[in-house]
């Protein structure tokens, strides 16, 4: 995936779901990308059919092993700039606008999928640099961090 300008010409509007989640001492879940090589928070296509809680704790589920219960709206995140993202396996092109929850772990153990490097806990004070997570993820993390919720951005 490359991050495209905000000027790119976008085909389509792909509507994603993300989760921001804790562990019980408080640091944050990302994981390093395969298709960007870059650190994100897991989440993914909310699928016809499927709400985007359904896709939030899917996606959870098969990302990281876990499951989780939501426990509010990080946001909801569709302004261009930082969100056209071109596909390097197709080419495609499309703006991502992503609902992000924060949640709780309930149960499971944290694995990796197969698209990602790695998953991994983070203390706030240890997070990745900003330039090694993927922009569309950057805003939320620095939101939740400041407790911003249910930003409209």
């Amino acid at each position: 995936m490359i991050f495209e300008p905000k000027s790119a010409n976008a085909t389509a509007i792909k509507l994603g779901v993300a989760v921001l989640v804790e562990d019980t001492t408080g640091v944050l879940l990302l994981d390093l990308r395969r298709d960007c090589g870059l650190w994100g928070l897991p989440g993914g296509r909310v699928e016809t059919g499927e709400s985007a809680v359904e896709a939030a704790v899917c996606e959870m589920r098969e990302e990281t092993g876990l499951e989780v219960r939501l426990t509010g709206l990080q946001g909801v995140y569709s302004e261009p700039a930082n969100r056209i993202v071109r596909y390097a396996d197709n080419g495609d092109v499309r703006q991502l606008a992503d609902i992000m929850f924060s949640a709780r772990i309930e149960a499971g153990e944290l694995a990796r999928s197969p698209e990602s490097i790695r998953v991994q806990f983070f203390p706030e004070n240890c997070l990745p640099a900003p330039e090694t997570v993927a922009t569309p993820a950057r805003q939320a993390v620095r939101d939740y961090l400041d407790g911003v919720k249910a930003a409209i951005r």
